[in-house]
């Protein structure tokens, strides 16, 4: 049995995966750190050996490098925080605690990103258009900002900037449009409830124990095992 915490239990996100991990099979809901709950996160940390990180740019680095330095592994959801410093921390905590992040965890996501990075090489120019719910605070998401270093590394001409929405009425949407000759592809994913990111935190959870590096990013790192 699996025991996880969630930094960041009161929030929208939090609160679907305590639900999430209280339904999934090896898994056992061991503590709940917010603010709004009167819980820190030090508090739960004795308790458990996973913690699912999903709380605000502002928090979500000092909370996931405290999880490392007790020894308890981390899988991080929140983004629009300073990746570098976060790996810097993870490889050299020397407590044998892994750090995972995923920009999105949605598979259908994972999937828009790779397929993309894919007709990048045949069709270079590209941009991306990401919308989500208007109480997102970073821009461009981190789903996006990862997209375009996919698409780079393809070979792709990302156009600058990246297209960034934020409406009352969306949950996580995002589009990339490549132009070639007499034709356009537009590959998009839409996740119209948060239930969508849960089957991929599942998934890390499992996982984050056994991963070989301190540091890993991407839900595709794991689909491919």
């Amino acid at each position: 049995m699996i025991k996880v915490g969630v930094a960041g239990a009161a929030g929208r996100m939090g609160a679907t995966v305590c639900g999430a991990v209280e339904e999934a099979d090896g898994l056992e809901l061991a503590g709940r750190a917010d603010p709004a709950l009167g819980v820190e996160l030090a508090e739960i940390l004795p308790a458990v050996d996973v913690v699912v990180e999903f709380t605000t740019p502002e928090t979500s680095l000092a909370n996931s490098i405290a999880c490392l330095e007790a020894g308890v592994h981390v899988v991080v959801g929140a983004t629009g925080f300073d990746l570098d410093r976060l790996r810097q921390a993870a490889e050299g905590s020397g407590t044998g605690a892994r750090c995972f992040v995923a920009p999105n965890f949605a598979i259908g996501a994972v999937l828009m990103m790779t397929l993309a990075q894919q007709a990048a090489r045949h069709m270079p120019e590209c941009e991306i258009i990401e919308l989500h719910h208007d109480r997102k605070l970073d821009a461009p998401s981190g789903t996006a900002a990862r997209t375009a270093e996919l698409l780079r590394e393809a070979g792709g001409n990302v156009h600058e900037p990246i297209h960034s929405v934020r409406l009352p009425g969306l949950v996580a949407h995002q589009e990339v449009l490549f132009g070639g000759q007499g034709q356009t592809l537009s590959i998009r994913h839409d996740s119209i409830d948060r239930s969508s990111f849960m089957p991929g935190v599942v998934l890390a959870v499992r996982r984050v124990a056994g991963l070989e590096r301190p540091f890993t990013v991407g839900l595709e790192t794991l689909l491919d095992d």
